[in-house]
């Protein structure tokens, strides 16, 4: 089940929310609007009938505040139990609200596990999908022998000890451009399967609630945290196949648990063969962290923070 509606008392509102605009016939707009989500509880992004799903919440939204359908495009598809810290997605519509109430309109509108975190004005050819240059996804592996409840829907638990140096010298040979089959899941056909990744980083990341470990009284559990460091996987690239991060995951990981040497994954990028790489790690450790644009200067400073 999703999260409920946030009330119109809730702060992220910044006071009650605009009601629906009486009369919607003014020049048509394209908008830019930026998004966080916990994915747990959907089956990903694109709507699917008789499924939860991102996009059909966002757009049951809008129509709400609209009073007509607003048909809203992502900068790409998140699979199921998959989150965004920061997806884009664009529209056209004939709102004449500012992008501020239209981002605190919908953020009221919305159930508490997706926040509108920015709506601007964009340029009327603006598409989330077809402009994106570039985007960057970051996945969180949870590497110690004992589960942690708190993690359990944001990181992947390995409890098999992995080796950071082994993964980070294997990082390597994702690296610049090639064709990347041995990556993709069947069922989302590409015209082209290369891509390039101009950054793909492994390297530890403190625990969330590790800050805790260090106040005056803190517990002894809180006090164990300092030694919890999480890994968390970095890539940027042009563009992904289906489930591209998640498999490259799963083959650093074969690595890192020695089944495999750090030179092993450059002969899986030369195979262009998906038998040949390791498995699709799970989809709760994996977050899209961001999505970059031609001028991407023009928005950093409208209307943040509805």
């Amino acid at each position: 089940m999703t999260a409920a509606p946030r009330s119109s008392d809730d702060p992220s509102s910044d006071g009650p929310p605009p009601d629906t605009p009486s009369a919607t016939s003014s020049p048509s707009r394209t908008l830019r609007i930026e998004l966080a989500y916990d994915g747990g509880d959907y089956a990903g992004w694109q709507i699917q009938p008789g499924q939860p799903t991102v996009q059909a919440a966002l757009e049951a939204s809008f129509a709400e505040l609209a009073g007509q359908r607003v048909p809203v495009v992502g900068s790409g598809r998140t699979d199921a139990g998959v989150h965004a810290l920061a997806q884009v997605a664009s529209c056209r519509t004939t709102l004449a609200l500012p992008c501020r109430d239209i981002a605190r309109a919908l953020n009221a509108r919305l159930p508490d596990d997706i926040i509108v975190r920015q709506v601007s004005d964009a340029p009327a050819d603006f598409s989330a999908l077809h402009s994106a240059k570039r985007k960057r996804y970051a996945y969180l592996i949870h590497n110690r022998p004992l589960g942690d409840v708190f993690l359990r829907r944001y990181a992947w638990h390995v409890h098999a000890p992995l080796d950071l140096e082994a993964m980070q010298r294997a990082a390597g040979a994702f690296l610049g451009t090639h064709d990347f089959s041995s990556f993709e899941s069947s069922g989302s056909p590409r015209a082209s399967s290369v891509r390039t990744i101009d950054e793909l980083t492994v390297s530890p990341t403190p625990h969330p609630f590790a800050a805790w470990a260090g106040s005056t009284g803190a517990s002894r559990p809180f006090a164990a945290l300092a030694d919890e460091a999480l890994i968390c996987i970095s890539v940027s690239a042009d563009g992904f196949l289906y489930n591209m991060v998640r498999a490259i995951v799963g083959t650093l990981v074969e690595v890192g648990r020695g089944a495999e040497c750090a030179d092993w994954p450059a002969q899986v990028v030369a195979a262009t063969d998906r038998s040949q790489a390791g498995p699709t790690a799970p989809p709760q450790g994996l977050f899209l962290v961001g999505v970059e644009y031609d001028g991407q200067d023009d928005y950093d400073d409208q209307d943040l923070e509805a």
